[in-house]
């Protein structure tokens, strides 16, 4: 699920932390970055369980119109479609991914009251109004409408003091959780074990992210003379601490994937650092990496 930029930010945080610890130990890094990652994922199946227990919430819906001593029109007419389509039968009848919320914690994340109000809420949107006067919604308009139901959710400040609550750093994975999402719905109905997708350890983490980390942490002392090397008269205990790290790992990207371009690694630098570092990072970082980058070529360590 995680893309390499995603994974040089997580990267860029344990650094950060171990710095501010003052720890070199590499268990305490991986452990860290492997924890980073974990939350990731567990992030998406939170977010995609409020959806589910969303929608899922109109079967308590219609049993509670059923009971009224003398419904109304409304509630005689009311079917719990939200909940009974295939789309999210998909999700509620599948045990394997009942586990996988358990095992990561995720339903002890959702409070029955606030799924409640949500529902509640979306319930008297025209969209959700509109659905429900389907004589026989199809797989596309379930989707559709279950797309609108998650993008109407993140502009609700309950769902989001729900999701802050336990990821803090919501706004970090934010692009990459909601695009998950919209993938996994615009899949429904979905296979049995559709989440491995997202839960397995891609590319990026394994083959990107731990030799990079491992790289930066074992070759600190080099890496930090080389950069030293460029500074002219600037004292490198006067960089900041996030300019530092970033140059660390680009220069660790420069010599040890040749196979991501210079140009791209020096570029994605110079951008996470306008989102982690001060406003003049950017430039600074920027004329760094390039006289890093020149010195390295003419030494025929990068292409």
């Amino acid at each position: 699920m995680l893309s390499r930029r995603n994974v040089r930010i997580k990267i860029m945080q344990v650094l950060y932390a171990a710095q501010r610890q003052e720890s070199k130990d590499l268990k305490a890094h991986d452990r860290l970055f492997r924890d980073l990652v974990k939350g990731s994922f567990q992030l998406y199946l939170q977010n995609l369980l409020i959806i589910q227990r969303v929608a899922e919430y109109a079967k308590t819906d219609l049993a509670t119109r059923n009971a009224k001593f003398r419904p109304t029109a409304e509630d005689k007419a009311f079917r719990a479609v939200l909940a009974t389509n295939p789309a999210i039968a998909s999700l509620s009848d599948n045990t394997d991914l009942s586990r996988i919320y358990e095992r990561y914690g995720v339903k002890r994340m959702i409070d029955s009251d606030q799924i409640k109000n949500l529902y509640r809420e979306f319930s008297k949107t025209e969209e959700h109004r509109a659905y429900l006067q389907l004589e026989a919604p199809t797989n596309k308009e379930t989707v559709d409408l279950l797309l609108k139901l998650y993008k109407w959710l993140q502009g609700q400040e309950l769902f989001l003091n729900m999701v802050t609550d336990h990821f803090p750093l919501w706004n970090e994975d934010k692009s990459l959780v909601i695009g998950a999402i919209k993938k996994t719905i615009k899949a429904m109905p979905l296979d049995q074990d559709f989440y491995r997708t997202y839960e397995a350890d891609s590319e990026a983490v394994e083959e990107f992210g731990f030799p990079l980390l491992k790289f930066v942490v074992e070759a600190d002392g080099q890496l930090l003379e080389r950069i030293k090397s460029v500074l002219e008269n600037w004292d490198a205990d006067r960089v900041a601490i996030i300019d530092m790290i970033l140059i660390k790992m680009a220069l660790g990207e420069f010599t040890q994937f040749k196979d991501i371009p210079s140009t791209v690694t020096l570029n994605e630098y110079v951008d996470i650092s306008k989102n982690y570092s001060t406003d003049k990072s950017r430039e600074f970082i920027n004329g760094v990496l390039d006289k890093l980058l020149a010195e390295l070529k003419a030494q025929g360590l990068v292409n």
